[in-house]
């Protein structure tokens, strides 16, 4: 247990020290953009593996105009090919408002006693004085618990950023990912979106909507002054985790 809590104290505070070092390498300026590249590259991406059934077989046919498996004569001029552009649109409402009340009593009285036992409860008086056969044991318990609890959340997201086609699957799903920064003075937002998303789902104007994604991810985060200030410092995040009380 005390090496596990080492071992995630020494965890902590490298990562704490690599913020910091970050911090101090973008100085007193704002925080450094970082260069557009390849998504495939990040060393935080991995190649998407999803349940595919066994392709169609397709076959060819000569001197016709018409493709098998095509779903129009004229060629489709929407987003299909890994690097391919499409516009993804967030547009995320959400409340919830949870209420819960819980009520709990239990009363319990018991009683023991012997009044006849072979003879021998003429005895139980001279090994237990001032006992009393027929009430040998009494006891009694009361319980009540008492519990409410109250949740109440709102949020609302509306964006739209452009994404890459990284992937396309056996089954001709495609996989998006789209990352965008923005830099307003000294605060860099951070936007990512990723997810998997049916060749029809794609408009004509080559967008998708977030509800239509599989395994989305959505990431808006930032980093810069004000973040600083509404972030603990990580010695406290520390305290926070490792203290029990």
């Amino acid at each position: 247990m005390r090496r596990a809590l080492l071992l995630a104290s020494a965890a902590f505070l490298l990562g704490g020290c690599e913020a910091t070092l970050k911090r101090l390498e973008d100085g007193a300026g704002p925080p450094k953009m970082t260069a557009s590249s390849d998504p495939t590259k990040d060393p935080n991406w991995h190649p998407v593996s999803l349940p595919m059934p066994p392709g169609p077989a397709i076959a060819s046919v000569a001197n016709s105009l018409w493709h098998p498996g095509s779903r129009a004569f004229f060629p489709d001029q929407r987003a299909a090919h890994v690097g391919d552009i499409v516009t993804v649109t967030v547009n995320i409402t959400d409340n919830a408002d949870v209420k819960n009340a819980t009520q709990a009593t239990r009363t319990g009285n018991e009683a023991m006693g012997t009044p006849n036992l072979f003879g021998l409860e003429n005895a139980i008086p001279h090994i237990l004085p001032g006992a009393n056969s027929s009430s040998l044991v009494t006891t009694n318990s009361n319980n009540a618990n008492n519990g409410t609890g109250e949740i109440k959340r709102g949020e609302t997201i509306a964006l739209s950023l452009a994404g890459v086609i990284t992937q396309v699957l056996p089954n001709g799903n495609l996989v998006v990912v789209a990352r965008q920064e923005v830099r307003v003075n000294s605060e860099l937002r951070e936007l990512e979106v990723s997810g998997v998303v049916r060749p029809q789902d794609i408009a004509s104007d080559n967008t998708v909507q977030h509800d239509r994604m599989a395994e989305a991810r959505i990431s808006y985060g930032g980093r810069g002054q004000l973040t600083d200030v509404q972030t603990p410092r990580y010695g406290q995040q520390m305290m926070d985790i490792l203290l029990p009380f």
